[in-house]
């Protein structure tokens, strides 16, 4: 069953990763009782926009025909969705609204979001890096250097220098505020590499407290690159599997790598371990990893729903909990401490306690 989900998703994301298709100010967007009340409305109805998946908790408003990617919270509270073909969602706690940005469709797919320490917004997305400066969005790609034809921005980070990392699908590069500017990988490639959108895009990419900055790339493993020297980390050694989805650094240090089959591993600095081939968990295909506030680690398993690892001990919730899902594209803790789980069929939130729908515990609706 859990390969039938496995195949199913797959399968989804890679039609909707062709959805090639981005925002000068933003449009608010209004509820379901505005839209009755208000009978003069020129645009469409969005809420009549049909969706992909049945929603059994809210779309943010009928804003969302398929699915939030990624979620984050910015320094000043407000909460950024980034959809799977809908382009850019801001919730300010109070006002959900729509992002447009001039000269791009509305209708463009967003894989990651980060913030810098001026506060700027940076966002990888299938029209290039977007970067919203408190009042106005502006648009980065081919034009200003970034590799591939109709090249999509998956991995995103910016290291403690301040320079931005960029992985994209047609390869790695910085990007130094006005032009992208190429970084080469080793050409080391594994045995029967099986990339399933493009040999020279990473997923993700992160710097560690050491300094190191790790490359999750699609279907050659990990690359973990300092002053110059590289590191590749394969099946043939420490990695499970070479279709690495996702990593992270933990408050401890331990780095934590989810795999599309080969579930989920920690790794001390010395010994990796792991927890699905050990039978610890379920589900093979393992991402969204990310560590809450109390130092938990939370990550989806496909068809599985999602666990939290406490340090010790790991939980599982699933549908039977109250998840829309057993199929989970992002995770997100706020600032109130809620736990925010995105899926195909609506977002969710976890109180500590329960999870419910999104809109019974926000105010958009109110």
């Amino acid at each position: 069953m859990s390969k039938i989900l496995s195949n199913q998703r797959i399968l989804i994301w890679l039609l909707t990763t062709l959805q090639f298709t981005s925002c000068n100010g933003q449009v608010k967007e209004k509820s379901v009782t505005d839209t009755i009340e208000n009978e003069v409305n020129t645009q469409p109805l969005i809420l009549k926009q049909s969706t992909t998946f049945p929603q059994i908790h809210t779309n943010l408003n009928g804003m969302v025909r398929e699915f939030v990617r990624t979620m984050y919270q910015d320094k000043k509270g407000n909460y950024w969705f980034g959809t799977n073909g809908d382009g850019i969602i801001r919730y300010d706690g109070q006002i959900l609204e729509r992002i447009t940005i001039d000269g791009i469709s509305p209708h463009f797919r967003v894989l990651e979001i980060v913030e810098d320490k001026l506060g700027n917004i940076w966002f990888g997305t299938s029209e290039g890096l977007i970067k919203y400066e408190g009042e106005i969005f502006k648009t980065f790609s081919f034009k200003e250097g970034l590799p591939g034809v109709n090249a999509e921005i998956w991995g995103l980070t910016i290291d403690k220098s301040g320079l931005i990392w960029v992985g994209a699908t047609g390869g790695v590069c910085h990007f130094n505020g006005e032009k992208f500017i190429p970084f080469s990988l080793p050409g080391s490639k594994v045995e029967n590499a099986k990339p399933m959108l493009s040999d020279k895009l990473v997923f993700k990419i992160i710097e560690d407290k050491n300094g190191n900055i790790w490359f999750a790339t699609d279907g050659n493993g990990i690359f973990k690159y300092k002053n110059g020297e590289f590191i590749h980390l394969t099946a043939k050694n420490e990695l499970t599997d070479n279709n690495v989805a996702d990593i992270l650094e933990d408050k401890q240090g331990n780095i934590w790598i989810g795999t599309f089959n080969g579930g989920v591993s920690k790794f001390d600095g010395k010994t990796y371990t792991n927890f699905t081939k050990n039978r610890i968990i379920a589900g093979e295909e393992t991402y969204n990893l990310y560590e809450d506030s109390q130092g938990n680690i939370w990550f989806t398993a496909e068809g599985y729903g999602v666990y939290r690892y406490d340090g010790n001990n790991f939980k599982q919730f699933t549908t039977e909990d109250g998840l829309t899902s057993n199929v989970t594209q992002s995770i997100l803790e706020d600032n109130k401490g809620q736990v925010w789980f995105g899926s195909w069929q609506g977002l969710s939130i976890y109180d500590g306690k329960i999870i419910m729908n999104a809109k019974d515990k926000e105010t958009w609706t109110n």
